[in-house]
């Protein structure tokens, strides 16, 4: 963990390390089938979790869902492509036969302790996410992140630097390649908080113990996705990392209390 505040209070969080539950545990056994439903944030919130990991899409008509694919075709009992629906029309889909596509602000007012890691699916979300961020001023609840450089940059220049948000793909390779924490700074001119990386790209090892350290002498947190095995969470909590996402819920909180690690719910 970083030993100073990284001045963003979503990442000022006073335990060991941050237990991200992706996309609400989606392979929990008591939840599979239920990926981002109110269902199954509430199951990992009952757990302990203080920090959801979702995913954001946008209807045709504006409004922000908790929702991973393009389409519903996968997790629902409807086809469709998101962005061409109206939330009237998303909102007769059903996740695991029996629950609901939440909107990213019911989830907010649901959980008003929590805070949300949120990964943008679709450029045309990016105002729409701004403007609800703004409307609940959860500021310091979000952490915002994408594969596409575009929307990042857009989202960063319309909340005005005020919300946290994680490194983009090319971010990432400056932290990757550059042999020093000042040089990889300078290239992404300060504006990642986090770098949120895979452990493996099949054969390349991204998590390296030197990724680690450039990443913390610059003030960035690291964060790895998605890692259900408890061997694997052991070797890269002690690699120093400072957040883990999981499918896997029940194994991540067994790992992290194994180790003093876990905060427990008050």
């Amino acid at each position: 963990m970083i030993d100073r505040p990284t001045g963003r209070p979503f990442l000022d969080d006073p335990g060991p390390v941050l237990a991200f539950a992706h996309r609400g545990g989606a392979y929990h056994p008591e939840i599979v089938h239920l990926e981002n439903t109110l269902a199954a944030f509430s199951h990992a919130v009952g757990l302990g979790y203080r920090y959801l990991e979702t995913d954001v899409h946008v209807t045709s008509d504006g409004v922000l869902l908790a929702f991973h694919d393009t389409v519903l075709d996968r997790v629902t009992d409807v086809r469709g492509v998101l962005a061409d629906m109206t939330y009237a029309e998303v909102q007769r889909a059903q996740i695991g036969g029996r629950e609901a596509i939440p909107t990213l602000a019911r989830l907010m007012e649901s959980f008003p302790e929590v805070r949300f890691n949120i990964d943008l699916k679709a450029a045309g979300a990016v105002p729409a996410l701004v403007a609800l961020i703004d409307e609940h001023q959860a500021w310091d609840r979000v952490l915002v992140g994408s594969f596409s450089r575009r929307s990042i940059n857009d989202f960063r220049r319309l909340s005005r630097g005020r919300v946290a948000t994680s490194a983009h793909p090319l971010e990432v390779v400056a932290y990757l390649l550059s042999p020093s924490a000042r040089l990889a700074r300078r290239l992404t001119r300060g504006r990642p908080d986090a770098l949120q990386i895979p452990h493996r790209r099949g054969p390349l090892t991204v998590t390296t113990r030197g990724v680690v350290r450039r990443a913390h002498a610059a003030g960035l947190h690291v964060h790895v996705w998605t890692i259900d095995d408890p061997a694997e969470m052991r070797a890269l909590l002690e690699r120093g990392v400072d957040g883990l996402m999981t499918d896997r819920t029940d194994i991540l909180r067994d790992v992290l209390r194994e180790g003093g690690r876990w905060r427990e719910p008050e």
